[in-house]
């Protein structure tokens, strides 16, 4: 009797191991050619750097979070502010957002700079991203450059997310919105490291929207 309870507890432990790690979990892979039905931009990005690869949310999740890559004061460049430096989009499915589960989501981006530190995931109180605003510095001349400072979306349930970026430059117009279901895919523009000259890393973004 004591070796069947016995057999039962190292059961429960190793279960109760699995969910917990299942839990944490942070589903890596990607569809990259994903077919998308619309592609958002926005027309005032930056102008500097090269677009990298499309990305794109697993198949039947969508963007429901974002979190960003921003280098700003005390842990930047001296003299050299870079500012958004990369966005990374969290994705899950609809049953997910339904219940308000984020514990279990798939992470995506594009390139991204040099420079900064990760911010805290936002999330949508309900609903998926369907629409961004880029905050862009326009070139300074003589000063430091920053490009993209930070951005914002709209959920499909009606909220208003910011991202912890910097505040430098002036919002531009709003990215058309997601007919049908939600963005689902990321690229950005980005500048390579300058050597002595001036870094501007994130300059300009498109999402993408999926069924």
């Amino acid at each position: 009797m004591h070796h069947l309870i016995s057999m039962m507890f190292s059961l429960l432990v190793i279960t109760g191991l699995q969910v917990s790690v299942e839990s944490a979990g942070k589903r890596s892979e990607r569809s990259v050619n994903r077919h998308y039905r619309l592609e958002l931009t926005v027309p005032h990005g930056g102008r500097w750097g090269s677009w990298g690869p499309r990305e794109m949310c697993p198949a039947g999740t969508y963007a429901a979070g974002f979190s960003l890559k921003v280098d700003k004061a005390p842990y930047a460049q001296k003299g050299d502010i870079t500012a958004l430096n990369g966005i990374r989009l969290h994705c899950i499915d609809a049953l997910s957002s339904l219940l308000r589960l984020y514990h279990d989501y798939s992470s995506v981006r594009s390139d991204v700079g040099s420079w900064g530190r990760w911010t805290d995931i936002k999330w949508c109180p309900s609903g998926f991203l369907n629409a961004f605003l880029l905050l862009v510095e326009k070139p300074q001349g003589a000063g430091d450059d920053t490009a993209a400072n930070t951005i914002a979306f709209t959920c499909s349930g009606g909220s208003l997310l910011q991202g912890d970026g910097t505040n430098w430059g002036d919002w531009g117009k709003w990215s058309h919105t997601c007919v049908g279901k939600a963005i689902c895919g990321i690229q950005s523009r980005i500048e390579e490291p300058q050597g002595e000259g001036d870094d501007t890393a994130l300059n300009d973004v498109r999402m993408f929207c999926c069924d």
